[in-house]
């Protein structure tokens, strides 16, 4: 199996809180990502696909099919957006690094095997120090 990556950019704010706790114990918990009034990252999205190289193509998959996908299915519903507001498919999910690479593969898992690929990681870069990377299943 050969593993091919596309990277997209997005630029979107969130916040991490629970509702059902104080503004005292979220701040003691996610820290400066609880402020009242958002803040924002400069993430940077890493799709990598597995399959089996084309004879005929040469591809495993054609890296600008996949590059469209993720642009419909993910970045334009991130990029530019408020992710505890705007996104659906975050609504009612802690936007953590963590949750929104999983539900980016849940975006993404069944269209890539529609293009001839098998979904294999989604690597999220939130900051320059801090990234999560996701291989599926629950």
């Amino acid at each position: 199996m050969v593993y091919i990556t596309r990277r997209e950019r997005f630029s979107a704010a969130h916040k991490l809180s629970r509702k059902d706790w104080t503004e005292e114990k979220n701040y003691e918990t996610f820290g400066k990502c609880s402020n009242p009034n958002w803040h924002g990252h400069n993430y940077v999205l890493h799709v990598t696909v597995g399959g089996e190289v084309d004879s005929e193509t040469g591809f495993v998959v054609d890296l600008s099919v996949l590059g469209d996908l993720i642009k419909e299915k993910v970045i334009v519903h991130l990029d530019h957006k408020n992710l505890n507001l705007d996104v659906p498919f975050m609504r009612n999910i802690m936007t953590s690094t963590e949750n929104i690479a999983i539900a980016i593969w849940d975006q993404l898992e069944e269209e890539v095997k529609e293009i001839g690929g098998q979904l294999h990681k989604i690597k999220l870069q939130e900051t320059e120090n801090n990234y999560v990377e996701y291989y599926g299943g629950k």
